[in-house]
């Protein structure tokens, strides 16, 4: 538990029956797909969600962690240990998919979960950590240089599937 002000932050590895939450967080931080809260919630219980969770939970490199406020899931992000031979094999691991319930924006929990996020690749033997944001993000990107991520690659992406 991590003190904010006067909430307790809980940190957790997800379970299978917090997907639907976690799949609502990602919608809402989107910024490339605007949906209502009912579209939202109506996707959130597609099972691929699910099916996507298992795939990540079956891998001991994935963690998908949750960040819970009084008990309700307010944040989210997974990381992904990278061993490899750059470097002299020095790991690295990759954050994704940070997102923060829109009504609890604002009060510390990204901080909170990025501080989690940092402490776990530690413990992991982790000598780089690595995460990406959409260019469509300033204020995101300003959060990230604020915790001493700095912004030194181009990321490129191509899509396999729809």
């Amino acid at each position: 538990m991590i003190a904010l002000n006067n909430d307790m932050i809980r940190m957790r590895p997800a379970q299978r029956e917090d997907v639907p939450r976690v799949a609502e967080l990602i919608m809402h931080g989107a910024s490339v797909q605007k949906r209502t809260p009912d579209e939202i919630a109506a996707e959130a219980q597609d099972p691929v969600y699910l099916e996507a969770f298992e795939t990540i939970a079956a891998n001991p490199y994935n963690t998908l962690f949750v960040a819970e406020l009084e008990g309700k899931v307010v944040g989210t992000y997974q990381i992904t240990i990278l061993p490899g031979m750059a470097e002299r094999g020095r790991i690295r691991a990759k954050i994704e998919s940070v997102h923060v319930a829109p009504e609890t924006r604002g009060r510390g929990i990204g901080a909170i979960m990025m501080r989690h996020a940092i402490g776990f690749a530690a413990e992991k033997g982790v000598g780089l950590l690595e995460l990406t944001s959409h260019k469509a993000r300033p204020d995101a990107h300003r959060f990230y240089n604020s915790l001493g991520f700095v912004q030194s690659h181009e990321g490129f992406k191509m899509a396999l599937s729809p």
